[in-house]
């Protein structure tokens, strides 16, 4: 059923009503998230009156925004997480596989958004090689080995590698400067890896959603209450919204809701009160960039290289030396240095992890934080680095790095995934999760790497699971399949449908 846009007063149980504005879809949270589900409910049905909710003065200033991430166009390519080792030795390439497939979603989204004007690719896409770096014969032998079964798949057939220094001088010269030639370095290298401007992107989006007729964005509001009503057809949910220039307070009735807020969807989807939220948890980590000011070793790098990470260090804390577009401007970026804090967003409250301390989910928090200890050591022992101890991290890159061409910024605040186990009482999870109502009538999203790079997977999860008849309707399925050629088609398994589509979006990106 969809609910049209109406104004009518609602009795709060206090002295005066409050006017109740009905919507079809309320999205909380500003960011690529929120922007990518707008976009693809509308292109599917432009009659739905969708309303965005961001607490900040613009969309995307949080973990959206182009220095509160890595930037990376995350395939798999050069992010050796994604490629762990089981017990006999053996490397697993599948959630790789499937993360470089996840990528392609987007990219094909991207392009055919690109070829209907709606976003301009030179403004938040970037062609730059995607690396993995390591030093050490051992270290060498594994790299070498998840090169070959990693291209040995067609996703990844255009992997190359190499220990020559001839080779690694052509590909990164500016961290071959000065390196020992027995350094035993070796690098595998994609060089249609991209760079992508997710605030840029982000922006793009909802700047087309504005030019609808059915798009509202409120920046500036905050909500301050949710609460599920039952209905005899379906449920909706009653939301209260605060202008934050104001103070007035405002109520939004919406049969669906989609928490995208970043670290601030985990106390609204507790506040929700569904029973799926029981037992989640968050585990709140920092960021800080090492940024070069100096414009002749930025033009010296063009390359994203991941390494590996230190013992006990979170996924989001891999070491790498990346080329970005940041305003139009090239830059260089090395880190991120994780860190410990208590907020759940950069711009947050330090009260935010002690407030989302519940008893449902007390629990999970005592099981992950009991089997985490050395984590939590490591974060705050990141926090007291000098500059001099995070130049040395640097040194492992570029042997002749100068503390002078580099200086301290903070990255984003990401909230990592706390839920029930079992065997611990909780687990700390690194990745990103939806959790949805049995209803579909409310969706957020909790987590972190791979996130926005698979903003459109994500998203077409979402609808999967709370728009479910009218996602096998003829005429969203069309609509999908024109927008992603691939939807509904497995890029893992079809060979043929991959080289269709990455030859159609690379070119039409401009990333080949």
């Amino acid at each position: 059923m969809i609910v049209r846009l109406t104004s009518r007063r609602l009795n709060t149980g206090e002295s005066h009503t409050m006017a109740t504005t009905d919507l079809d879809v309320l999205l909380v949270g500003g960011g690529i998230m929120s922007a990518t589900l707008a976009v693809l409910l509308h292109r599917l049905d432009p009659t739905l009156h969708i309303c965005m909710v961001e607490q900040l003065d613009d969309v995307a200033l949080e973990s959206s925004d182009a220095l509160n991430n890595a930037g990376t166009g995350h395939a798999g390519y050069c992010e050796l997480n994604y490629t762990p080792k089981d017990k006999h030795g053996d490397i697993q390439i599948r959630r790789a596989l499937e993360i470089n497939a996840a990528f392609e979603v987007s990219l094909q989204c991207w392009s055919s958004l690109v070829k209907d004007g709606v976003l301009n690719a030179a403004d938040f896409i970037q062609r730059v090689p995607h690396l993995s770096a390591v030093w050490g014969t051992e270290n060498a032998a594994f790299l070498r080995k998840r090169f070959e079964s990693l291209q040995a798949h067609p996703l990844f057939a255009e992997m190359q590698w190499s220990d020559q220094a001839s080779t690694l001088r052509d590909w990164v010269p500016l961290m071959m400067a000065g390196r020992q030639p027995d350094a035993n370095m070796a690098a595998t290298r994609v060089a249609h890896g991209s760079d992508v401007n997710f605030g840029a992107l982000t922006r793009q989006l909802v700047a087309y959603l504005k030019t609808r007729p059915n798009f509202t964005l409120l920046t500036q509001s905050r909500v301050t209450k949710l609460k599920q009503q039952q209905h005899r057809e379906q449920s909706s949910w009653q939301v209260h919204i605060q202008h934050l220039q104001t103070g007035h307070t405002q109520s939004y009735q919406s049969p669906f809701v989609f928490l995208g807020a970043g670290g601030g969807a985990l106390p609204l989807l507790q506040q929700s009160g569904i029973p799926e939220a029981h037992g989640y948890g968050g585990f709140p980590v920092s960021g800080q960039w090492l940024i070069c000011n100096n414009a002749t070793l930025i033009n010296r790098h063009q390359a994203k290289v991941y390494s590996q990470a230190a013992v006990g260090a979170p996924p989001m804390s891999v070491p790498h030396l990346d080329t970005r577009m940041i305003q139009g401007k090239p830059a260089l970026l090395f880190g991120p240095y994780a860190g410990f804090t208590t907020r759940f967003l950069k711009q947050g409250s330090r009260f935010d992890l002690a407030k989302s301390v519940k008893f449902k989910n007390l629990k999970s928090l005592l099981g992950a934080g009991r089997h985490n200890l050395d984590l939590t050591k490591y974060l705050i022992k990141e926090v007291f680095q000098s500059h001099e101890q995070r130049m040395e991290s640097l040194r492992v890159f570029l042997p002749e790095a100068h503390n002078d061409d580099w200086q301290l910024a903070h990255a984003g605040q990401r909230v990592q995934i706390i839920k029930r186990c079992h065997q611990h009482w909780g687990k700390l999870e690194f990745g990103t999760e939806i959790v949805a109502s049995s209803d579909g009538s409310l969706a957020a999203l909790l987590g972190a790497s791979p996130g926005a790079s698979v903003s459109v997977k994500a998203m077409l999860d979402v609808l999967q699971r709370c728009f479910a008849s009218r996602m096998q309707s003829k005429e969203w399925q069309e609509s999908l399949q024109a927008l992603i050629p691939s939807f509904g088609e497995s890029l893992i398994d079809d060979a043929a449908l991959l080289a269709r589509v990455r030859r159609d979006t690379l070119s039409t990106l401009n990333l080949g």
